[in-house]
């Protein structure tokens, strides 16, 4: 009970003012616990007013087309979290008649929703008691209880969700849970922790044993997949090339360039000269522009993209492809892939 009463104790003095934390509407919390997925709090918050502006309620959000929702959700990444907010939204109003669940077990049962955000929206919006355990919440309890079993293992998910309900505060798990999280992004943080202000200093093995750089402990990653695309830029009067990416890859649905990926990093001579290239573009065609290199960092793979600017392409070059020429002033109603979106930004301006 020490343990959470100083962790409450200390969020009523430092919580930032954050908007999502004004309301128990499941709906609301639903929408700023996706958003914030593997997103920062300052990065975030301009996407969590763009969606409640545009889709106050369940209903709106669950009418509007799949391509609206991605364009919205532009530039935060993950966008299988989009698509399954979109599918969730629609399910609420088939079966529960447009009204957002807020119990644990129900939301546990919707797309995209896992243990953690069922957990936050139950907490959150009806005081349920369950235990949130986000990466925050992972690396407070490992400092203070000394855990040094790795956070990412299934072993140490298990064992951390299961110490996080322990020290629950069963009568205000909401608040509870809020602390845990907050005082894991701004008192306990990943480097350079404020330990001389802590407030639970002399009760933290961490602290009490020099392991505060040590701890937590984290399975490093695999080696991510190198894969390189190229991208081309093909232009008629005021109108663009474009096409929409296929199911069973990165960025599923999004729109972008005419691509070519190759095995390894190609410069403008070898682009032109390889046969990819002639095949969709032709002998005769040019390259009158070429980029540097931009990396582009997903999850287990890094993206190494160059855009070339290619005129004098062949005439039959759209005939059996998904190409296809779009006005330029139109680009911005399209959902693009940060990479897309950050280049045209750039191209076009």
């Amino acid at each position: 009970m020490y343990f959470s009463q100083q962790i409450i104790q200390w969020y009523h003095k430092n919580q930032r003012n954050l908007p999502w934390r004004e309301t128990n509407d499941p709906y609301i919390i639903w929408l700023s616990e996706i958003i914030l997925q593997q997103t920062r709090v300052n990065q975030g918050t301009p996407y969590f007013y763009k969606f409640t502006e545009h889709y106050p309620n369940i209903e709106s959000f669950a009418s509007a087309p799949e391509e609206e929702i991605l364009r919205h959700w532009q530039g935060l990444g993950y966008y299988s979290r989009a698509r399954n907010m979109l599918k969730t939204a629609k399910l609420i109003m088939q079966e529960y008649a447009g009204i957002f669940p807020s119990n644990y077990d129900k939301l546990i049962e919707l797309p995209g929703i896992g243990e953690y955000t069922a957990s936050a929206i139950a907490s959150f919006s009806i005081n349920e008691s369950k235990a949130v355990v986000d990466g925050n919440v992972s690396r407070v309890l490992a400092r203070y209880f000394g855990i040094d079993e790795p956070i990412n293992s299934s072993k140490g998910k298990q064992q951390f969700n299961r110490l996080a309900q322990e020290v629950l505060d069963r009568k205000n798990p909401g608040i509870h849970n809020q602390a845990m999280m907050e005082f894991g992004a701004l008192q306990c943080k990943p480097q350079s922790p404020d330990c001389d202000s802590c407030p639970l200093q002399q009760t933290c093995f961490a602290y009490q044993n020099n392991l505060v750089n040590k701890l937590p402990v984290k399975i490093k990653a695999g080696k991510s997949r190198n894969r390189y695309f190229n991208y081309f830029v093909i232009r008629k009067d005021d109108e663009i090339l474009i096409q929409r990416r296929k199911e069973g890859d990165i960025w599923e649905g999004l729109f972008e360039l005419p691509l070519l990926e190759s095995s390894l990093s190609l410069n403008d001579e070898e682009i032109k000269l390889s046969e990819e290239f002639i095949k969709l573009f032709g002998e005769q065609a040019e390259i009158i522009y070429s980029s540097a290199t931009t990396k582009h960092i997903l999850s287990h793979q890094n993206i190494h993209a160059r855009f070339f600017e290619i005129t004098n392409i062949k005439k039959d070059a759209l005939k059996n492809r998904d190409w296809n020429y779009v006005l330029i002033k139109d680009l911005d109603k399209l959902a693009k892939s940060k990479l897309i979106f950050s280049f045209m930004d750039v191209y076009f301006n």
